[in-house]
């Protein structure tokens, strides 16, 4: 999720564990504590792709924080010694602080390696879109309201735990909407005789109402969005292909197979210009996708690997305006836009490059 939130969130989990005991001071760590895991993007990685799939991964790790909690709470107690008494608080604010950031990172569609050095698997619900103002305002509210001078912290505490369980009551509903997507996408599929490799679902921007949805099948893929209030006929899907031969030359090369594994299969394989591209699909929309690899060339002695680098698309926000509206009307398209087949902005792909 994104810093704002999960600093709010950290700030209502600290409050709610000492907010009684030593006031906005817990907050205020709270928050720190929360953002803490993802300053493992300043880290020096070696390249694109070990940026790419480490990211999320030791400093969100269940067992690594349970470690370090018991020093970071006793370096607290030591600055802050008047609360030394609280020093099992402090330890279980710590540790909840830091897990509940990489719990709710789960909840999107990234991957998080929850259990990192046992397994690197990236555990992704999916059922969060990384800024969802519904989470996030409640929890800002009562961050907000713990530093106001009039308010008594008896109330504020109240407050405080009020929004946290409205925001958690909010990722319950959007399990419970994931699920009934996923029920009404599969009848769908099985409709249309689509056979599906891989399936995934995750929130449109900001939004619980609409979701993206994505099938691997063979030789091609599906993307298509898919309301709550949409009936099974209404489900909208636009198959696109993927040229994995492409991949064949180059097929054991570490990047591409490191790709490959954390996308879940959720790739799509493409050339432009002379480049071999791997995008990840399950984060933006097609012609505008967030993570691009240049993983490979094509020279006069076929496709050979190249110096692996990321490339971005020029993000397509014309859509966002039409995803309120797709919420209520499934005629309303999504998809992007292209001439001769070609997406309109991928000559912008690889303009640094050519």
């Amino acid at each position: 999720m994104d810093s704002l939130t999960q600093a709010v969130l950290g700030g209502a989990v600290g409050y709610a564990v000492l907010g009684n005991k030593v006031g906005p001071k817990a907050a205020i760590y709270g928050a720190v504590l929360g953002t803490l895991p993802d300053l493992d993007v300043f880290l020096p990685y070696s390249g694109d792709v070990e940026a790419f799939t480490y990211h999320r991964g030791f400093s969100h790790s269940l067992l690594v924080q349970l470690l370090i909690s018991p020093l970071i709470a006793w370096l607290i107690t030591k600055c802050h010694q008047a609360t030394a008494i609280y020093k099992k608080h402090w330890f279980v604010l710590v540790f909840l602080c830091l897990s509940t950031h990489g719990v709710l990172d789960s909840f999107t569609v990234y991957g998080t390696q929850l259990l990192w050095p046992i397994t690197e698997y990236p555990f992704a619900v999916s059922n969060l879109f990384i800024i969802d103002p519904m989470y996030t305002l409640p929890l800002l509210f009562a961050f907000i309201v713990i530093f106001l001078p009039r308010v008594k912290p008896a109330s504020a505490l109240k407050i405080n735990n009020f929004a946290l369980a409205i925001s958690t009551l909010y990722i319950c509903w959007s399990l419970m909407a994931k699920l009934y997507i996923d029920d009404k996408v599969t009848t769908a599929l099985n409709d249309r005789q689509i056979k599906t490799h891989h399936y995934l679902s995750t929130p449109a921007p900001f939004s619980t109402l609409l979701w993206r949805v994505l099938v691997m099948s063979d030789g091609q893929y599906y993307e298509g969005y898919v309301s709550v209030f949409d009936s099974v006929s209404e489900v909208s899907l636009e198959a696109y292909q993927s040229s994995d031969s492409l991949l064949t030359n180059i097929k054991d090369e570490w990047d591409v197979q490191r790709l490959q594994w954390f996308t879940k299969g959720f790739y799509s394989v493409k050339q432009a210009e002379q480049y071999i591209v791997l995008s990840d699909l399950r984060m933006g929309v097609e012609c505008s996708y967030v993570f691009n690899f240049i993983v490979g060339e094509q020279t006069s002695m076929g496709i050979v690997k190249s110096h692996t680098e990321k490339v971005s698309a020029r993000p397509d926000f014309s859509m966002l305006g039409g995803v309120w509206q797709r919420i209520w009307d499934p005629s309303v398209s999504l998809s992007p836009l292209k001439e001769n087949g070609v997406c309109v902005n991928s000559k912008n792909l690889f303009s640094k490059k050519v």
